[in-house]
């Protein structure tokens, strides 16, 4: 089975094709990174223009880099949520024409459904069960995973959700979009001179808040001397802080569920002093820890593939209907076993 996957949930365009039993055929991408710079944001009515502009011709892209053609297609997998609503509605609209076009079933994706598949899409996968860390611009989620579409939630951001938090505190510190990325390549020049808290450590639960962490870091801005050092201080700082709060509570989440495995996945794992923390935590508590590699990360087509495939292969397929979510819970989705 042949599966093309389109991903617009929010300032990436992404398309690529999967194979039930061949694996990965081919993926391809474009950034509006360009686009929201100047603007400090993704500015939602641009980023839908342009998922308009370059989605078909990535289409295109994809089945010529596969040597493949229309009637090769067995099913298209699309993001349907969450997102910006009219980049959602993009890519559901264009699958659903396709699908209907091509005389395919068409199956609607959960968007951080993908982000947690994303680890199977390498050669040495996770085997289930597992407890995922999804940490990206608009998510922090903590999920005990028992099989594709059974997933129980542990905790979640009460405010700011982590990769937001680093887009923020780079916007204060005076770096370019996208903050995070840049925020933690400061870091790297910064010193151990200031001690930031660690939020929601001295507490029970699985749950995170990141906004008294991103005040705490306004504040000491404010009270600096706002030199390079001083932004790159508090860079290393900030990201310390993130870094060891996260780490807790996957060692919290791993001991309270007994499970010897954690997942980690979406745009912010590809952090470098997340990633060495989380290593060391699954180190000291005798736990795989599992990454995408970090072109898999940020958002792609290929984890909408997956997902897809895996849902078009248990028979759930979307009908003639255009399913967009802006808005849509883990918890609501089914498992592989359930009908759609």
């Amino acid at each position: 089975m042949y599966v093309l996957g389109i991903e617009t949930s929010c300032d990436e365009t992404a398309v690529a094709i999967y194979h039930a039993d061949k694996g990965l055929i081919s993926h391809t991408l474009h950034s509006q990174v360009q686009t929201h710079n100047e603007y400090g944001g993704v500015v939602p009515e641009l980023a839908s223009r342009d998922h308009v502009r370059k989605l078909i011709p990535l289409v295109k892209q994809a089945l010529r880099d596969s040597e493949l053609t229309a009637p090769n297609i067995n099913g298209i997998a699309y993001t349907a949520g969450p997102g910006l609503m009219g980049a959602l509605l993009v890519g559901a609209a264009t699958a659903r024409s396709l699908a209907w076009a091509w005389q395919v079933p068409a199956v609607a994706v959960h968007h951080m459904e993908g982000h947690l598949l994303a680890p199977m899409l390498e050669d040495n996968p996770p085997h289930f069960p597992f407890v995922a860390l999804l940490i990206s611009g608009g998510h922090t989620l903590l999920i005990e995973v028992t099989g594709i579409g059974q997933y129980r939630l542990l905790g979640e951001s009460l405010d700011d959700a982590a990769g937001e938090a680093f887009d923020k505190t780079a916007k204060l510190l005076g770096l370019d979009y996208p903050g995070g990325p840049a925020l933690s390549k400061l870091a790297t020049r910064g010193k151990a001179r200031f001690h930031f808290p660690r939020p929601m450590t001295d507490r029970p639960g699985l749950d995170f808040s990141f906004s008294g962490l991103k005040t705490f870091t306004l504040n000491t801005f404010q009270n600096s001397d706002q030199t390079e050092q001083d932004k790159a201080d508090i860079a290393f700082a900030f990201q310390q802080a993130m870094a060891e709060t996260l780490a807790f509570k996957c060692k919290r989440a791993l001991q309270q569920t007994g499970l010897k495995t954690l997942i980690v996945a979406g745009g912010v794992s590809a952090n470098h002093e997340i990633r060495r923390q989380l290593q060391q935590i699954c180190e000291k508590e005798g736990a795989g820890i599992y990454f995408p590699r970090p072109e898999f990360c940020t958002d792609n087509g290929a984890m909408i593939a997956y997902a897809g495939c895996q849902r078009l292969q248990a028979g759930q397929s979307q009908g003639l209907d255009i399913f967009a979510r802006p808005r849509w819970p883990m918890n609501e989705l089914l498992g592989l076993n359930q009908d759609s």
